[in-house]
């Protein structure tokens, strides 16, 4: 399918990069697609994915390391980087994460989760109705379009409601925003 919710989002996700970034970390990288917009704004990236097939699959590009690698086990040096991105991969492994990479934000620096959250509230239902004709909509006039890779990293189920995220945000990632998004996302940003 050309259209991806994930890849939908790349572009609100490049405005919450601070003007100044130097060093990305883009955690669970799959193929490396927002890796490779993060180094054409000039950051110098390390793609970092658990899964051997996406990063063998993943185009080699100046200014991108690929890592096949487990976050949670992978030691990441305090304070090196200027922008970290978690698309649609945080709920594949314990929210705890947030923690390390908090760490390893650079002073002024950016953490930025595009996140996947189990439905459960009045609310949560509602945005999802008004998700699926847009998403059919969307889906439909992007028909004849291949895909932007033939190989697809895995998929999880989110376990975590949108308020439990909230709630561990808040004791993890004090003061950072969280943002509802249409398609089944939400948005936290934590600035260092």
């Amino acid at each position: 399918m050309a259209f991806n919710h994930n890849d939908h989002y790349h572009r609100l996700l490049l405005r919450q990069v601070p003007p100044e970034a130097q060093r990305g970390l883009d955690v669970g990288c799959g193929t490396g697609l927002f890796a490779r917009r993060l180094a054409a704004r000039g950051l110098d990236v390390d793609a970092v994915d658990p899964s051997e097939e996406v990063i063998a699959a993943a185009p080699a590009i100046d200014g991108v390391r690929f890592v096949q690698a487990d976050i949670t086990a992978m030691p990441l040096p305090k304070g090196r980087y200027d922008f970290i991105s978690c698309l649609a991969s945080l709920h594949h492994m314990p929210f705890g994460t947030v923690s390390g990479l908090r760490e390893a934000l650079a002073p002024g620096g950016v953490l930025a989760v595009l996140g996947c959250y189990r439905g459960s509230s009045w609310s949560d239902h509602l945005v999802s109705a008004a998700a699926v004709p847009v998403n059919a909509a969307a889906r439909l006039a992007l028909s004849g379009r291949p895909a932007a890779s033939p190989v697809q990293a895995p998929v999880a189920t989110a376990s975590m409601t949108l308020d439990e995220v909230r709630s561990q945000a808040a004791d993890l990632l004090p003061g950072a925003g969280i943002r509802r998004l249409l398609f089944w996302r939400y948005l936290l940003v934590h600035r260092n």
